[in-house]
């Protein structure tokens, strides 16, 4: 129905019926000869602004938005837009895109926001007749066209006032979509929270089962280094038992030595005719000596082991000390984990009670 391709700034709504007054139509006739061009001549006043999507519509008398426009035209944008006087214009509908019936039509301006700026009086598309001519002179029909506009200003208060509930309803929309954005936007924030702290959460358990995989590798060293002090223990007792036999056993060779040494001076003083027997004691008597020579050289081996002993066992429980600081130092690392994972897991319960509510 258009002269255009492009659609004209329109409104689901009426706005206020008071901006009806901004353009005002002249020379409306009160019909139209079908197949002819109408032209309509209208006055800018100081109220309005023309703009360059400004449009003149013909409507059906009833229309309830300017969406319901039948045809239109640009309106012409005059040369002095900000004068502060009255301009004239003009525009010309072809007769091939006027409406083809005898409904009740009128012009209406609406500029690029889509608000009706002003409307003309009602008018027809027909063939003149003598009694259009008759009606002419009379003001019956002026009667009838004042009273047909005080009923669509009377319509039009009642679409502003639906206008104004609606408006309303839009805006309540709006603030409830915009406290619906603002709850999706603490929700997503929540999700990359709770995101977030779970990953942390999986790292942590990941580490904890590392430090636990460690602290049972700490503790079955330890248990292996217990194991070889007890051994080195029980090795240390033995050889003391056995060092202590044989300084028994060297004691008690002294023991006979002396004997035998007093053995061969009383044979000597009493019986100088045994000598073979003194030399044969004094043979005795230096296996004896080598003998006790052999035992304090096995008694100083058996001392000298004795105390690389001690020094291994030394060293063992300073080895233990720090293997059982180490093993404290990872016990307490391994309770902050505890810890840490704890607070997490409270965070987290506490995240899902506030996405739940």
């Amino acid at each position: 129905m258009d002269e255009t391709s492009d659609e004209p700034p329109t409104s689901a709504v009426i706005l206020d019926s008071s901006h009806f007054s901004h353009v005002i139509f002249n020379d409306v006739e009160k019909f139209y000869v079908p197949g002819g061009d109408v032209t309509c001549r209208y006055t800018l006043t100081h109220n309005i602004v023309p703009r360059g999507k400004d449009w003149v519509g013909i409507f059906r008398v009833g229309w309830k938005t300017t969406r319901e426009y039948y045809t239109f035209m640009w309106a012409p944008r005059p040369s002095d837009v900000h004068g502060d006087s009255a301009v004239q214009q003009e525009i010309q509908f072809k007769a091939y895109y006027l409406p083809k019936d005898d409904e009740y039509y009128q012009f209406c301006y609406i500029d690029q926001d889509g608000t009706i700026r002003g409307a003309s009086v009602p008018f027809q598309f027909r063939a003149e007749t003598e009694d259009d001519i008759l009606v002419v002179t009379t003001q019956g029909e002026v009667e009838e066209i004042e009273l047909q506009n005080k009923n669509l200003l009377k319509e039009n208060k009642k679409l502003q006032a639906n206008c104004e509930s609606l408006q309303k309803q839009n805006t309540d929309l709006q603030e409830d979509l915009k406290k619906t954005q603002e709850l999706q936007n603490v929700l997503e924030s929540l999700r990359s929270s709770t995101e977030k702290l779970e990953l942390e959460l999986s790292s942590l358990k990941k580490e904890n089962k590392h430090l636990k995989e460690l602290n049972e590798c700490r503790e079955a060293e330890l248990h292996q280094f217990k194991e070889q002090i007890q051994n080195v223990t029980s090795e240390k007792e033995r050889l003391e038992t056995k060092l202590k036999t044989a300084l028994d056993h060297v004691d008690q060779l002294q023991s006979q030595l002396l004997s035998y040494e007093k053995e061969i001076e009383d044979l000597v003083h009493s019986n100088r005719d045994k000598t073979k027997q003194c030399e044969s004691l004094k043979e005795e008597n230096n296996q004896l000596c080598m003998t006790i020579t052999q035992e304090k050289e096995q008694k100083k081996e058996l001392k000298n082991c004795l105390e690389h002993l001690k020094g291994a066992e030394a060293n063992l429980t300073l080895r233990l000390q720090n293997e059982q600081r180490q093993n404290s130092d990872l016990m307490k690392e391994l309770e902050e984990q505890k810890r840490l994972f704890q607070t997490l897991q409270a965070k987290r319960r506490n995240l899902m009670r506030k996405i739940r509510n």
